[in-house]
Protein backbone atom coordinates (compact mmCIF):
# COMPACT_ATOMS: atom_id res chain seq x y z
CA UNK A 1 0.00 0.00 0.00
CA UNK A 2 1.22 3.04 -1.10
CA UNK A 3 1.38 6.42 1.43
CA UNK A 4 -0.84 8.52 -1.10
CA UNK A 5 -3.59 8.63 2.02
CA UNK A 6 -4.17 4.86 1.76
CA UNK A 7 -5.72 5.38 -1.83
CA UNK A 8 -5.33 2.13 -3.62
CA UNK A 9 -3.44 2.46 -7.23
CA UNK A 10 -3.46 -0.27 -9.94
CA UNK A 11 -2.88 0.11 -13.18
CA UNK A 12 -4.33 -2.52 -15.56
CA UNK A 13 -3.58 -3.55 -19.19
CA UNK A 14 -6.22 -4.85 -21.33
CA UNK A 15 -5.22 -7.80 -22.86
CA UNK A 16 -7.53 -9.00 -25.88
CA UNK A 17 -6.12 -12.06 -28.00
CA UNK A 18 -8.85 -11.32 -30.33
CA UNK A 19 -7.96 -8.08 -32.28
CA UNK A 20 -9.09 -7.79 -35.56
CA UNK A 21 -6.27 -5.90 -36.92
CA UNK A 22 -3.64 -8.38 -35.04
CA UNK A 23 -4.99 -11.46 -33.30
CA UNK A 24 -2.98 -12.58 -30.65
CA UNK A 25 -0.80 -9.41 -30.64
CA UNK A 26 -0.85 -9.64 -26.78
CA UNK A 27 1.60 -12.87 -27.08
CA UNK A 28 3.69 -11.78 -29.92
CA UNK A 29 7.22 -12.13 -29.19
CA UNK A 30 9.81 -8.72 -29.36
CA UNK A 31 13.44 -9.79 -28.94
CA UNK A 32 12.34 -12.88 -27.05
CA UNK A 33 9.59 -11.83 -25.00
CA UNK A 34 6.13 -11.70 -25.41
CA UNK A 35 4.52 -8.27 -25.72
CA UNK A 36 2.47 -8.07 -22.72
CA UNK A 37 5.62 -9.12 -20.73
CA UNK A 38 7.45 -6.27 -21.93
CA UNK A 39 4.51 -3.87 -21.31
CA UNK A 40 4.23 -5.69 -17.84
CA UNK A 41 7.91 -4.90 -17.20
CA UNK A 42 7.67 -1.62 -18.03
CA UNK A 43 4.69 -0.73 -15.79
CA UNK A 44 6.04 -2.54 -12.87
CA UNK A 45 8.96 0.51 -12.74
CA UNK A 46 6.17 3.03 -12.27
CA UNK A 47 6.30 4.95 -9.22
CA UNK A 48 3.58 5.10 -7.04
CA UNK A 49 2.09 2.48 -8.09
CA UNK A 50 0.55 -0.30 -6.07
CA UNK A 51 -0.54 -3.21 -8.56
CA UNK A 52 -0.02 -3.94 -11.55
CA UNK A 53 -3.02 -6.28 -13.20
CA UNK A 54 -3.59 -7.59 -16.49
CA UNK A 55 -7.16 -8.14 -17.69
CA UNK A 56 -8.00 -10.72 -19.94
CA UNK A 57 -10.61 -13.11 -21.57
CA UNK A 58 -8.54 -15.62 -23.22
CA UNK A 59 -6.88 -18.65 -21.77
CA UNK A 60 -3.15 -18.56 -23.56
CA UNK A 61 -3.00 -14.96 -22.40
CA UNK A 62 -3.79 -15.81 -18.93
CA UNK A 63 -1.48 -18.69 -19.09
CA UNK A 64 1.78 -16.40 -20.46
CA UNK A 65 0.76 -13.98 -17.51
CA UNK A 66 1.01 -17.59 -15.14
CA UNK A 67 4.79 -18.13 -16.45
CA UNK A 68 6.25 -14.93 -16.45
CA UNK A 69 4.83 -14.13 -12.45
CA UNK A 70 2.25 -11.09 -13.34
CA UNK A 71 -1.31 -10.54 -11.88
CA UNK A 72 -4.43 -11.01 -13.64
CA UNK A 73 -8.38 -11.02 -13.94
CA UNK A 74 -10.09 -12.86 -16.13
CA UNK A 75 -13.09 -10.78 -17.61
CA UNK A 76 -15.78 -11.65 -19.71
CA UNK A 77 -15.34 -11.88 -23.33
CA UNK A 78 -18.34 -9.54 -24.24
CA UNK A 79 -17.03 -6.48 -23.61
CA UNK A 80 -17.84 -3.71 -26.56
CA UNK A 81 -14.97 -1.51 -24.90
CA UNK A 82 -11.65 -1.67 -23.27
CA UNK A 83 -13.44 0.38 -20.73
CA UNK A 84 -15.95 -2.02 -20.17
CA UNK A 85 -13.08 -4.71 -19.22
CA UNK A 86 -12.15 -2.33 -16.99
CA UNK A 87 -14.91 -1.50 -14.98
CA UNK A 88 -14.97 -5.17 -14.46
CA UNK A 89 -12.21 -5.28 -13.01
CA UNK A 90 -13.26 -2.48 -10.55
CA UNK A 91 -16.15 -4.00 -9.76
CA UNK A 92 -14.52 -7.52 -8.84
CA UNK A 93 -11.87 -5.24 -6.91
CA UNK A 94 -13.61 -2.29 -4.77
CA UNK A 95 -10.40 -2.09 -2.82
CA UNK A 96 -8.82 -0.36 -6.02
CA UNK A 97 -9.56 3.54 -5.71
CA UNK A 98 -7.62 4.62 -8.61
CA UNK A 99 -7.51 3.05 -11.88
CA UNK A 100 -4.76 3.62 -14.61
CA UNK A 101 -5.51 2.20 -17.78
CA UNK A 102 -1.94 1.28 -19.91
CA UNK A 103 -2.53 0.10 -23.62
CA UNK A 104 -1.27 -3.46 -23.98
CA UNK A 105 0.20 -2.77 -27.38
CA UNK A 106 3.13 -0.23 -26.01
CA UNK A 107 6.37 -2.34 -25.41
CA UNK A 108 8.32 0.57 -24.88
CA UNK A 109 5.43 2.53 -22.70
CA UNK A 110 7.88 5.23 -20.28
CA UNK A 111 7.52 4.63 -16.57
CA UNK A 112 7.77 8.37 -16.24
CA UNK A 113 5.02 8.89 -19.22
CA UNK A 114 2.19 6.79 -16.43
CA UNK A 115 4.06 8.59 -13.82
CA UNK A 116 2.99 12.07 -15.21
CA UNK A 117 -0.88 11.44 -15.51
CA UNK A 118 -0.91 10.06 -12.30
CA UNK A 119 0.49 12.95 -11.00
CA UNK A 120 -2.15 15.08 -10.67
CA UNK A 121 -4.38 12.52 -9.00
CA UNK A 122 -1.91 12.03 -6.35
CA UNK A 123 -2.62 16.24 -5.75
CA UNK A 124 -6.11 16.97 -5.87
CA UNK A 125 -8.35 13.84 -4.57
CA UNK A 126 -11.53 15.42 -6.32
CA UNK A 127 -9.94 14.58 -10.06
CA UNK A 128 -12.55 12.59 -12.20
CA UNK A 129 -10.39 11.55 -14.95
CA UNK A 130 -7.03 12.05 -16.69
CA UNK A 131 -4.69 11.55 -19.80
CA UNK A 132 -1.64 12.82 -21.78
CA UNK A 133 -1.03 14.50 -24.83
CA UNK A 134 1.91 15.77 -26.27
CA UNK A 135 3.48 18.61 -29.25
CA UNK A 136 2.91 17.56 -32.16
CA UNK A 137 6.14 18.17 -34.36
CA UNK A 138 5.35 16.42 -37.32
CA UNK A 139 3.19 17.85 -40.03
CA UNK A 140 1.59 14.51 -41.44
CA UNK A 141 0.50 13.51 -38.14
CA UNK A 142 -1.05 16.60 -37.20
CA UNK A 143 -3.40 15.79 -40.58
CA UNK A 144 -3.57 12.41 -40.05
CA UNK A 145 -7.35 10.99 -38.79
CA UNK A 146 -5.12 7.94 -36.97
CA UNK A 147 -3.53 10.47 -34.58
CA UNK A 148 -6.16 11.76 -32.32
CA UNK A 149 -5.81 15.86 -31.47
CA UNK A 150 -7.58 17.59 -28.30
CA UNK A 151 -7.76 20.93 -27.38
CA UNK A 152 -6.89 22.25 -23.62
CA UNK A 153 -8.31 25.37 -21.21
CA UNK A 154 -6.54 27.67 -19.66
CA UNK A 155 -6.31 24.89 -17.02
CA UNK A 156 -5.06 22.39 -18.90
CA UNK A 157 -8.34 20.29 -19.09
CA UNK A 158 -9.43 18.74 -22.41
CA UNK A 159 -11.73 21.04 -24.55
CA UNK A 160 -12.46 18.54 -27.43
CA UNK A 161 -11.05 15.55 -28.82
CA UNK A 162 -10.73 15.02 -33.06
CA UNK A 163 -9.24 12.88 -35.78
CA UNK A 164 -8.95 16.40 -37.37
CA UNK A 165 -6.71 18.98 -37.08
CA UNK A 166 -7.73 21.68 -34.18
CA UNK A 167 -8.18 24.20 -33.44
CA UNK A 168 -8.62 25.30 -37.51
CA UNK A 169 -5.85 28.22 -38.22
CA UNK A 170 -8.25 30.49 -40.01
CA UNK A 171 -4.90 32.97 -40.58
CA UNK A 172 -2.05 31.70 -43.44
CA UNK A 173 1.19 30.42 -40.63
CA UNK A 174 3.37 28.07 -40.92
CA UNK A 175 2.88 24.69 -39.90
CA UNK A 176 5.88 25.58 -36.93
CA UNK A 177 3.58 28.43 -35.48
CA UNK A 178 0.61 26.37 -35.21
CA UNK A 179 0.12 24.33 -32.00
CA UNK A 180 -1.05 20.77 -32.06
CA UNK A 181 -1.62 18.36 -29.39
CA UNK A 182 -1.69 15.29 -30.08
CA UNK A 183 -4.00 12.83 -27.54
CA UNK A 184 -1.89 9.37 -26.11
CA UNK A 185 -4.26 6.85 -25.17
CA UNK A 186 -3.71 6.41 -21.30
CA UNK A 187 -6.42 7.12 -19.13
CA UNK A 188 -6.29 7.69 -15.14
CA UNK A 189 -9.79 7.29 -13.51
CA UNK A 190 -11.71 7.57 -9.97
CA UNK A 191 -12.91 4.57 -9.24
CA UNK A 192 -16.62 5.86 -9.47
CA UNK A 193 -16.20 7.84 -12.64
CA UNK A 194 -14.91 4.59 -14.40
CA UNK A 195 -18.03 2.66 -13.36
CA UNK A 196 -19.98 5.93 -14.21
CA UNK A 197 -18.64 5.79 -17.95
CA UNK A 198 -19.18 2.41 -18.77
CA UNK A 199 -22.67 2.57 -17.46
CA UNK A 200 -23.48 5.48 -19.76
CA UNK A 201 -24.54 5.03 -23.34
CA UNK A 202 -22.71 5.81 -26.30
CA UNK A 203 -23.26 9.25 -27.08
CA UNK A 204 -23.57 11.02 -30.83
CA UNK A 205 -20.46 12.87 -31.14
CA UNK A 206 -18.70 10.00 -29.62
CA UNK A 207 -20.18 8.17 -32.03
CA UNK A 208 -19.41 10.46 -34.78
CA UNK A 209 -15.58 10.51 -34.10
CA UNK A 210 -15.39 6.91 -32.79
CA UNK A 211 -13.22 8.09 -29.55
CA UNK A 212 -14.67 6.70 -26.70
CA UNK A 213 -13.22 9.80 -24.58
CA UNK A 214 -15.92 12.20 -25.97
CA UNK A 215 -18.41 10.35 -23.88
CA UNK A 216 -17.28 11.68 -20.79
CA UNK A 217 -17.09 15.19 -22.44
CA UNK A 218 -20.24 15.14 -23.30
CA UNK A 219 -21.41 14.14 -20.33
CA UNK A 220 -19.86 16.75 -18.70
CA UNK A 221 -16.97 14.74 -16.98
CA UNK A 222 -13.79 16.89 -16.89
CA UNK A 223 -10.28 15.62 -18.05
CA UNK A 224 -7.36 16.81 -16.94
CA UNK A 225 -4.55 16.97 -19.43
CA UNK A 226 -1.05 16.00 -18.58
CA UNK A 227 2.65 16.98 -21.20
CA UNK A 228 5.29 14.27 -22.08
CA UNK A 229 7.86 15.07 -25.03
CA UNK A 230 7.29 12.48 -27.36
CA UNK A 231 4.59 9.23 -26.84
CA UNK A 232 5.84 5.28 -27.49
CA UNK A 233 5.68 3.35 -30.07
CA UNK A 234 2.39 1.42 -30.72
CA UNK A 235 2.29 -2.54 -32.27
CA UNK A 236 -0.95 -1.94 -34.36
CA UNK A 237 0.21 -4.38 -37.17
CA UNK A 238 2.75 -7.21 -37.73
CA UNK A 239 4.98 -4.90 -39.85
CA UNK A 240 5.10 -2.53 -36.56
CA UNK A 241 7.08 -5.28 -34.27
CA UNK A 242 10.14 -5.05 -36.56
CA UNK A 243 10.20 -1.46 -35.74
CA UNK A 244 9.72 -1.76 -31.80
CA UNK A 245 12.45 -3.92 -31.84
CA UNK A 246 15.00 -1.50 -33.77
CA UNK A 247 13.91 0.70 -31.29
CA UNK A 248 14.60 -1.35 -28.25
CA UNK A 249 18.24 -2.31 -29.50
CA UNK A 250 18.56 1.49 -29.85
CA UNK A 251 17.87 2.12 -25.87
CA UNK A 252 20.17 -0.65 -25.06
CA UNK A 253 22.85 1.13 -26.65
Amino acid sequence: MSSNDKRQIAAIIPARYQASRFPGKPLVKIAGKSMIERVHEQVKQVSGLDRVIIATDDERIKAEVERFGGEYVMTRNDHPTGTDRLAEVAEKHPEIDVIVNVQGDEPLIDPKHVEQAMAPFLKDKNLQMGTLAWHIKVEEEAFSHNVVKVVVDQNDFAMYFSRLPIPFYRDERSFAERKYLGHVGLYVYSRDCLLKIAAMKPTPVEMSETLEQLRALENGIPIKVSYIESRSLAVDLPEDVEKVERALKVLRT
